[in-house]
């Protein structure tokens, strides 16, 4: 009997404890549902602000009551509703089995708007609101704007959160790992190289067109019009700058495999510079339709800046692409 109680005694001793710490595969989980419900209460007000203008209530300017901005804003209200649905389908597991454009195109093009504007946010925000009021907007136009901006903000944190734990369940070969990786059967690196030091020109060239004239060269501006050249304006162009020269080194190391020890830097940058030229050159159409103010820039330098960022956005876009398809078969198999 003693032997007996001996033994229990040291097999429950011995037996492995209950470890109270979260299991490593519960904290994408937990992540992908606070960032997913966190966007989607954040996107709300931005939506519901939207669908009032889109019948014509509560504008702040009599421009915007015109056909074409209730348009504009009903599409707006639009975009505004299919990021709350995918919010919610990142925060869920039957997201997972949607198809993969169906997530992947939205998020490209939403992180490439929202994520370099997290950072410039609190000078922008109040900034607008001044300039606004100035020009003569209602006051109840200035809470309209702070809600705007609160939406912009949240959803651009909490669907990067949501993204995060949602790409680590279904594309974990993007999300982690050392830089380098075996050459797969049949893989396009001899295609991926070329791609990445011509988009790496041309986001230089770019960078460089944008930072001369944050700094207040007027070379390609037309003389006439530099008084629009406000704050806004210049924190713009030193956003393009910034992306365009850091997506050119993340290209780069992606194609070469070199520059960085891990893959997720280099990868989440391009990922970002990508969409934030092709959103923000899109963004600029609105120049043409003469809904906003027209730029400063000479048409001619408009035109190039703008068709070639979005240009440079889509092919970098597609090289990242490549990579990520060679990196996912040379890590889980042809299958």
């Amino acid at each position: 009997m003693q032997s007996a109680a001996h033994t229990t005694e040291t097999a429950a001793a011995t037996r492995p404890r209950h470890v109270r710490a979260t299991p490593p595969a519960r904290r994408p989980a937990r992540l992908r549902t606070v960032g997913g419900l966190a966007a989607a209460a954040a996107v709300t007000p931005y939506l519901l602000i939207k669908i009032v203008w889109s019948f014509g209530l509560f504008l702040p300017t009599e421009e915007m009551a015109g056909a074409d901005w209730r348009a504009v804003n009903a599409v707006t209200a639009l975009l505004a509703a299919a990021g709350i649905g995918l919010a919610m389908a990142f925060s869920r597991p039957w997201g997972e089995r949607l198809p993969a454009w169906t997530v992947a195109l939205p998020v490209w093009v939403g992180t490439g708007l929202l994520v370099p504007m997290l950072p410039l946010a609190p000078v922008l925000g109040p900034a607008a609101v001044n300039r606004d009021q100035e020009a003569g907007s209602p006051d109840f136009w200035v809470h309209e704007q702070l809600l705007v901006m609160i939406s912009l903000v949240g959803v651009g944190i909490g669907l990067s959160l949501a993204l995060a734990g949602y790409a680590r369940a279904r594309w974990p070969e993007a999300l982690g790992g050392p830089l380098p990786y075996a050459e797969p059967v049949g893989g396009t690196r001899a295609l991926q190289r070329p791609l990445a030091g011509l988009v790496a020109s041309g986001c230089v060239l770019l960078g460089c067109v944008k930072a001369f004239w944050a700094a207040g060269g007027t070379a390609g501006l037309d003389t006439a019009a530099v008084e629009r050249r406000d704050l806004w304006w210049h924190m713009l162009a030193s956003s393009t700058a910034v992306w365009a020269f850091a997506g050119a080194w993340g290209i780069l190391v992606l194609a070469y495999r070199r520059g960085s020890r891990g893959f997720l830097l280099p990868m989440a940058v391009t990922w970002v510079a990508s969409g934030m030229l092709f959103s923000y050159s899109v963004y600029g159409l609105l120049d043409l339709t003469g809904m906003q103010q027209p730029s400063p820039e000479l048409p001619v330098a408009a035109a190039l800046t703008r068709e070639g960022g979005a240009v440079l956005g889509v092919t970098m876009g597609l090289t990242l692409l490549l990579v990520l398809h060679d990196r996912r078969r040379a890590l889980r198999g042809p299958g």
